[in-house]
Protein backbone atom coordinates (compact mmCIF):
# COMPACT_ATOMS: atom_id res chain seq x y z
CA UNK A 1 0.00 0.00 0.00
CA UNK A 2 2.93 2.67 0.64
CA UNK A 3 3.82 2.23 -3.30
CA UNK A 4 0.41 3.48 -3.59
CA UNK A 5 0.37 7.70 -4.42
CA UNK A 6 -3.24 8.06 -4.55
CA UNK A 7 -6.76 6.53 -3.62
CA UNK A 8 -9.84 7.24 -5.19
CA UNK A 9 -12.85 5.55 -3.82
CA UNK A 10 -15.90 5.68 -6.57
CA UNK A 11 -18.99 5.46 -4.74
CA UNK A 12 -23.14 6.04 -4.48
CA UNK A 13 -25.65 6.24 -1.93
CA UNK A 14 -27.80 3.53 -3.65
CA UNK A 15 -27.28 0.68 -6.35
CA UNK A 16 -27.83 1.12 -10.04
CA UNK A 17 -26.76 4.69 -11.02
CA UNK A 18 -23.62 3.30 -13.22
CA UNK A 19 -21.18 3.91 -10.46
CA UNK A 20 -18.77 0.82 -11.62
CA UNK A 21 -19.37 1.77 -15.29
CA UNK A 22 -18.14 5.07 -13.81
CA UNK A 23 -15.34 3.60 -11.96
CA UNK A 24 -13.72 1.83 -14.56
CA UNK A 25 -14.04 4.84 -17.44
CA UNK A 26 -12.39 6.66 -14.54
CA UNK A 27 -9.58 4.22 -14.22
CA UNK A 28 -9.13 4.31 -17.78
CA UNK A 29 -9.36 8.16 -18.23
CA UNK A 30 -6.46 8.53 -15.74
CA UNK A 31 -4.44 5.80 -17.56
CA UNK A 32 -5.00 7.48 -20.61
CA UNK A 33 -3.79 10.82 -19.20
CA UNK A 34 -0.63 9.23 -18.19
CA UNK A 35 -0.96 7.71 -14.83
CA UNK A 36 -0.40 4.28 -13.50
CA UNK A 37 -3.57 2.82 -12.35
CA UNK A 38 -4.76 -0.13 -10.47
CA UNK A 39 -8.34 -1.01 -10.12
CA UNK A 40 -9.91 -2.81 -7.32
CA UNK A 41 -13.50 -3.95 -7.12
CA UNK A 42 -14.53 -3.67 -3.53
CA UNK A 43 -17.91 -4.77 -4.24
CA UNK A 44 -17.93 -7.44 -2.55
CA UNK A 45 -21.69 -8.96 -2.78
CA UNK A 46 -21.72 -7.93 -6.63
CA UNK A 47 -18.72 -7.86 -8.15
CA UNK A 48 -18.85 -6.86 -11.93
CA UNK A 49 -15.45 -5.01 -12.77
CA UNK A 50 -14.49 -8.54 -14.05
CA UNK A 51 -17.08 -8.43 -16.82
CA UNK A 52 -16.82 -4.99 -17.96
CA UNK A 53 -13.14 -5.55 -18.51
CA UNK A 54 -13.91 -8.42 -20.70
CA UNK A 55 -12.03 -10.86 -18.42
CA UNK A 56 -13.52 -14.69 -18.92
CA UNK A 57 -15.12 -16.12 -16.54
CA UNK A 58 -13.04 -18.64 -14.77
CA UNK A 59 -9.85 -15.70 -14.50
CA UNK A 60 -8.04 -16.25 -11.43
CA UNK A 61 -4.86 -14.11 -10.44
CA UNK A 62 -1.49 -15.98 -9.81
CA UNK A 63 -0.32 -16.17 -6.61
CA UNK A 64 3.47 -15.06 -4.94
CA UNK A 65 4.92 -17.54 -2.67
CA UNK A 66 2.07 -18.62 -1.25
CA UNK A 67 0.28 -15.45 0.20
CA UNK A 68 0.70 -12.98 -1.76
CA UNK A 69 -1.73 -11.93 -5.06
CA UNK A 70 -1.04 -10.81 -8.17
CA UNK A 71 -3.19 -8.15 -9.73
CA UNK A 72 -4.56 -9.39 -13.00
CA UNK A 73 -3.64 -7.19 -15.95
CA UNK A 74 -7.29 -5.56 -18.22
CA UNK A 75 -6.81 -3.12 -20.64
CA UNK A 76 -3.22 -1.97 -19.25
CA UNK A 77 -4.91 -1.68 -15.63
CA UNK A 78 -4.10 -3.94 -12.83
CA UNK A 79 -7.02 -5.46 -11.43
CA UNK A 80 -8.19 -7.25 -8.53
CA UNK A 81 -11.99 -8.43 -7.56
CA UNK A 82 -13.98 -10.85 -5.55
CA UNK A 83 -15.30 -11.71 -9.32
CA UNK A 84 -11.83 -13.31 -9.52
CA UNK A 85 -11.91 -15.44 -6.41
CA UNK A 86 -15.29 -16.95 -6.36
CA UNK A 87 -17.65 -18.45 -9.80
CA UNK A 88 -19.88 -15.36 -11.09
CA UNK A 89 -23.15 -17.63 -10.03
CA UNK A 90 -21.63 -17.99 -6.02
CA UNK A 91 -22.91 -15.34 -3.90
CA UNK A 92 -21.30 -14.19 -1.09
CA UNK A 93 -23.51 -14.87 1.64
CA UNK A 94 -21.18 -13.33 4.20
CA UNK A 95 -22.01 -10.85 7.33
CA UNK A 96 -20.26 -7.55 7.66
CA UNK A 97 -16.89 -8.24 9.42
CA UNK A 98 -16.47 -10.96 6.44
CA UNK A 99 -17.09 -8.68 4.02
CA UNK A 100 -14.57 -6.28 5.26
CA UNK A 101 -11.65 -9.07 5.73
CA UNK A 102 -12.28 -9.74 2.29
CA UNK A 103 -11.87 -6.34 1.45
CA UNK A 104 -8.65 -6.09 3.44
CA UNK A 105 -7.01 -9.00 2.38
CA UNK A 106 -7.48 -7.53 -1.12
CA UNK A 107 -6.09 -4.49 -0.69
CA UNK A 108 -3.04 -5.63 1.53
CA UNK A 109 -2.45 -8.79 -0.47
CA UNK A 110 -2.11 -7.66 -3.46
CA UNK A 111 0.87 -6.66 -5.22
CA UNK A 112 -0.14 -3.78 -6.66
CA UNK A 113 3.91 -2.52 -7.21
CA UNK A 114 4.00 1.77 -8.27
CA UNK A 115 0.67 2.78 -8.78
CA UNK A 116 -0.19 6.64 -9.40
CA UNK A 117 -3.83 6.14 -8.47
CA UNK A 118 -5.66 3.11 -7.18
CA UNK A 119 -9.54 3.43 -7.81
CA UNK A 120 -11.47 1.68 -5.81
CA UNK A 121 -15.15 0.35 -7.24
CA UNK A 122 -17.38 0.41 -3.69
CA UNK A 123 -20.45 -1.20 -3.07
CA UNK A 124 -23.59 1.00 -2.81
CA UNK A 125 -24.65 2.41 0.71
CA UNK A 126 -23.05 3.45 3.75
CA UNK A 127 -22.11 0.32 5.30
CA UNK A 128 -19.14 -1.72 6.64
CA UNK A 129 -17.19 -2.03 3.81
CA UNK A 130 -17.08 1.88 3.63
CA UNK A 131 -15.96 1.91 7.14
CA UNK A 132 -13.44 -0.78 6.61
CA UNK A 133 -11.65 1.24 4.14
CA UNK A 134 -11.30 4.57 5.84
CA UNK A 135 -9.73 2.61 8.86
CA UNK A 136 -7.57 0.56 6.93
CA UNK A 137 -5.73 2.60 3.89
CA UNK A 138 -5.60 6.23 4.09
CA UNK A 139 -8.10 7.41 0.68
CA UNK A 140 -7.12 10.94 -1.34
CA UNK A 141 -10.64 11.30 -1.57
CA UNK A 142 -14.25 10.36 -3.14
CA UNK A 143 -16.03 10.30 -6.21
CA UNK A 144 -19.84 10.35 -5.34
CA UNK A 145 -21.99 8.64 -8.74
CA UNK A 146 -26.12 9.69 -8.47
CA UNK A 147 -28.76 10.24 -11.17
CA UNK A 148 -31.01 13.24 -11.33
CA UNK A 149 -33.38 11.35 -9.27
CA UNK A 150 -34.90 13.22 -5.90
CA UNK A 151 -34.50 9.67 -4.16
CA UNK A 152 -30.91 9.02 -5.58
CA UNK A 153 -30.17 12.29 -4.42
CA UNK A 154 -30.94 11.78 -1.02
CA UNK A 155 -28.77 8.65 -1.19
CA UNK A 156 -25.85 10.90 -2.37
CA UNK A 157 -26.12 13.14 0.21
CA UNK A 158 -25.73 10.20 2.94
CA UNK A 159 -22.98 9.29 0.81
CA UNK A 160 -21.71 12.46 1.38
CA UNK A 161 -21.98 12.83 4.96
CA UNK A 162 -20.61 9.53 5.76
CA UNK A 163 -17.48 10.10 4.07
CA UNK A 164 -16.93 13.45 5.92
CA UNK A 165 -17.40 12.13 9.36
CA UNK A 166 -14.53 9.69 8.30
CA UNK A 167 -12.65 12.38 7.30
CA UNK A 168 -12.54 11.57 3.73
CA UNK A 169 -12.49 14.57 1.34
CA UNK A 170 -14.81 14.67 -1.72
CA UNK A 171 -13.43 15.29 -5.15
CA UNK A 172 -16.54 15.97 -6.41
CA UNK A 173 -20.14 14.45 -7.80
CA UNK A 174 -20.73 13.24 -11.57
CA UNK A 175 -24.38 12.71 -12.38
CA UNK A 176 -25.40 9.94 -14.65
CA UNK A 177 -28.27 9.83 -16.65
CA UNK A 178 -28.78 13.03 -17.05
CA UNK A 179 -30.53 13.39 -19.98
CA UNK A 180 -31.56 10.89 -23.33
CA UNK A 181 -31.07 12.10 -26.76
CA UNK A 182 -33.34 10.17 -29.04
CA UNK A 183 -31.01 8.90 -31.47
CA UNK A 184 -34.19 9.15 -34.08
CA UNK A 185 -35.17 12.62 -34.03
CA UNK A 186 -32.45 14.26 -31.66
CA UNK A 187 -35.00 14.85 -29.04
CA UNK A 188 -33.59 15.62 -25.69
CA UNK A 189 -35.65 14.64 -22.37
CA UNK A 190 -34.76 14.40 -18.82
CA UNK A 191 -35.82 11.42 -17.94
CA UNK A 192 -34.86 11.42 -13.81
CA UNK A 193 -35.09 15.13 -13.54
CA UNK A 194 -32.87 17.91 -14.22
CA UNK A 195 -30.01 19.64 -12.47
CA UNK A 196 -29.44 17.12 -9.54
CA UNK A 197 -26.31 16.91 -9.68
CA UNK A 198 -25.82 21.01 -10.05
CA UNK A 199 -28.11 21.33 -6.78
CA UNK A 200 -26.02 18.94 -4.66
CA UNK A 201 -22.81 20.39 -5.69
CA UNK A 202 -24.21 23.66 -4.69
CA UNK A 203 -25.08 22.48 -1.48
CA UNK A 204 -21.73 21.13 -0.03
CA UNK A 205 -19.12 23.15 -2.42
CA UNK A 206 -17.29 20.57 -3.97
CA UNK A 207 -17.38 20.24 -8.01
CA UNK A 208 -19.87 18.71 -10.29
CA UNK A 209 -17.19 16.35 -12.48
CA UNK A 210 -19.43 15.46 -15.00
CA UNK A 211 -22.73 15.44 -16.25
CA UNK A 212 -23.22 12.18 -18.51
CA UNK A 213 -26.06 11.51 -21.09
CA UNK A 214 -28.11 8.22 -20.48
CA UNK A 215 -26.44 6.34 -23.65
CA UNK A 216 -27.46 2.94 -25.10
CA UNK A 217 -23.42 3.16 -26.58
CA UNK A 218 -21.76 3.21 -22.77
CA UNK A 219 -24.02 0.14 -21.49
CA UNK A 220 -23.39 -1.72 -25.10
CA UNK A 221 -19.48 -1.05 -24.67
CA UNK A 222 -19.32 -1.47 -21.28
CA UNK A 223 -21.08 -4.71 -21.15
CA UNK A 224 -18.79 -5.76 -24.28
CA UNK A 225 -15.80 -5.68 -21.86
CA UNK A 226 -14.51 -2.91 -23.80
CA UNK A 227 -15.45 0.61 -21.56
CA UNK A 228 -16.29 4.21 -23.42
CA UNK A 229 -12.94 5.74 -22.77
CA UNK A 230 -11.03 2.41 -24.83
CA UNK A 231 -13.62 2.04 -26.86
CA UNK A 232 -14.39 5.12 -28.26
CA UNK A 233 -11.87 7.76 -26.81
CA UNK A 234 -12.79 10.64 -29.61
CA UNK A 235 -16.52 10.25 -28.84
CA UNK A 236 -18.32 12.73 -26.41
CA UNK A 237 -18.63 10.27 -23.94
CA UNK A 238 -15.41 9.72 -23.38
CA UNK A 239 -14.95 13.30 -23.27
CA UNK A 240 -16.89 13.30 -20.15
CA UNK A 241 -14.87 10.97 -18.55
CA UNK A 242 -11.37 12.77 -19.43
CA UNK A 243 -12.28 15.79 -18.49
CA UNK A 244 -13.45 14.72 -14.49
CA UNK A 245 -10.45 12.33 -14.54
CA UNK A 246 -8.36 15.89 -15.14
CA UNK A 247 -10.26 17.41 -12.82
CA UNK A 248 -9.26 14.70 -10.12
CA UNK A 249 -5.95 15.08 -10.86
CA UNK A 250 -6.10 18.64 -10.26
CA UNK A 251 -7.63 18.27 -6.95
CA UNK A 252 -4.95 15.61 -6.37
CA UNK A 253 -1.64 18.12 -6.77
CA UNK A 254 -3.74 21.13 -5.07
CA UNK A 255 -5.79 20.18 -3.13
CA UNK A 256 -6.44 24.46 -3.14
CA UNK A 257 -8.18 23.36 -6.82
CA UNK A 258 -11.25 21.99 -5.31
CA UNK A 259 -13.54 23.61 -3.17
CA UNK A 260 -14.16 20.83 -0.73
CA UNK A 261 -12.06 22.98 1.77
CA UNK A 262 -14.86 25.48 1.86
CA UNK A 263 -16.98 23.10 4.01
CA UNK A 264 -16.61 22.40 7.60
CA UNK A 265 -15.90 18.52 8.33
CA UNK A 266 -17.94 16.57 10.30
CA UNK A 267 -16.10 14.14 12.60
CA UNK A 268 -17.65 11.34 14.95
CA UNK A 269 -17.77 11.72 18.79
CA UNK A 270 -18.84 9.90 21.49
CA UNK A 271 -21.50 12.48 22.38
Amino acid sequence: MNTIKHIIAVASGKGGVGKSTTAVNLALALQALGGSVGLLDADIYGPSQQRMLGLPEGTKPEQKDGKWLLPVMAHGLKTMSMGFLASERTPMVWRGPMAGGALVQMLDQTLWGELDYLVIDMPPGTGDIQLTLSQKATVAGAVIVTTPQDIALLDARKGIEMFRKVDVPILGIIENMAVHICSQCGHAEHIFGRDGGERVSQDYSVPLLASLPLALLIREQTDSGTPTVIAAPDSAEAQLYLGAARAIQATLVDPSAGSDALVPTIRMTDD
